[in-house]
């Protein structure tokens, strides 16, 4: 029977599975699996990219005075039916657009299978719609061909314009969408397999959450089978035949852990107002009181009459009223360690706005109450 290597000792196959599933049945309901948190290093997917044209437009594709490499493109097409066209003439064509496609090559695709692929205007083509993709390759970045997409697009925008110039567009109806657009031609490069570890590679990296990992694999497996790396990653000994090491990888990614709680982190969004503040933000003892000042200035015009028989004439006169109106400003105090519920209770109380909330936070960091990392994006 085949053996798991590891630096202390040696287990059968099947009573480390057997062993792990008992872990697994054993485990917290509010953990994690590793999976979720994780990934195996070298198992990823790979971004492919292309040109092609977008034939069959309903008067919408490139103006080909201002595109002239829709010109170029089609031409060479046609050299390659054996149709050439003469060097001084250039068709003026209305229903071909000149496009980039992208598409995500999945880790362990193979030839044969199909893809998702973006189709976008790259020339001054109004709308995509009712367009055909013509085969187009698509490369990755070592310039290798991968796959080839073709097809019909699936457009979700729409755009009308009228003989005055008037135009409505509803989304974007120079982009579009091929499903199952692509067939890959060539497998991705991957270093699954051959080694005596893999390496799982948190998306959070922290160095909790690292060791925790490494503790649940040996908890489950045996001692030695795993050692964090560093916070980010997690190496674990396992099979070297493929087979074997897919099987190993089923029961490691749904094994359970607690991760580690994240760091104290408040992020502001500057643009919408929105704030979002991390469970582990605490507030030293502090006391806050604010208000706000509104000024209100008003014009108006008034007629200024002459007296009796001065000679005067009537003349407008403008007039401008000022008001300053500043609402009640309530202070709130912070104990020591408070969290985050009495802090959103506090601000609420007072009825600050989303405005208010930031400064409020921003004057608590200054102050050195604040114990969270203030992320303003």
């Amino acid at each position: 029977m085949l053996e798991l290597h590891t630096r202390t000792r040696r287990r059968p196959i099947r009573a480390l599975l057997i062993a792990a599933a008992l872990a697994l049945a054993a485990a917290p309901a509010l953990a994690e699996r590793i999976k979720d948190i994780a990934a195996v290093a070298g198992v990823r997917t790979n971004q492919l990219v292309g040109y092609g044209l977008v034939v069959g437009l309903d008067g919408t594709g490139d103006q080909t005075t201002q595109t002239p490499f829709t010109v170029q493109s089609l031409k060479n097409m046609l050299n390659q039916y054996g149709i050439t066209l003469p060097a001084d003439v250039n068709p003026q064509l209305k229903n071909v657009a000149a496009v980039t496609i992208h598409a995500e090559l999945p880790a362990f695709a193979k030839p044969g299978q199909t893809i998702d692929i973006t189709v976008s205007s790259l020339g001054n083509a109004k709308s995509l719609r009712g367009g055909s993709l013509l085969m187009s390759p698509l490369k990755g970045a070592d310039g290798q061909i991968y796959a080839v997409a073709q097809g019909n697009l699936v457009v979700g925008g729409f755009g009308a314009e009228g003989g005055d110039g008037s135009r409505i567009s509803v989304n974007v109806p120079s982009v579009g969408r091929i499903p199952n657009g692509a067939t890959v031609e060539r497998p991705a490069p991957t270093s699954f397999g051959g080694e005596d570890y893999f390496v799982f590679n948190l998306n959070r990296p922290d160095f909790t959450t690292s060791k925790r990992v490494a503790d649940a694999i040996n908890t489950a497996i045996g001692e030695g089978t795993a050692r964090p790396v560093d916070g980010s990653s997690v190496q674990v000994n396992a099979p070297r035949e493929q087979g074997q090491r897919v099987s190993f990888l089923s029961v490691l990614e749904n094994l359970t852990l607690e991760p580690g709680a994240t760091a104290a982190r408040v992020i502001v969004n500057s643009r919408t107002g929105t704030v979002v503040i991390g469970s582990n933000v605490r507030v030293t003892a502090a006391a806050v009181s604010h208000g706000s000042l509104t000024v209100t200035i008003t014009e108006r015009a008034e007629v200024s009459q002459p007296a009796p028989l001065s000679g005067g004439s009537t003349v407008v006169v403008p007039t401008s009223d000022i008001s300053v109106e500043q609402t009640a400003s309530h202070m709130f105090k912070f104990d020591p360690g408070t969290s985050l519920d009495d802090i959103v209770t506090a601000v609420n109380e007072v009825g600050a706005a989303p405005g208010d909330l930031v400064a409020i936070l921003e004057a608590l960091r200054e102050a050195g109450a604040l114990r969270a990392e203030l992320i303003v994006i």
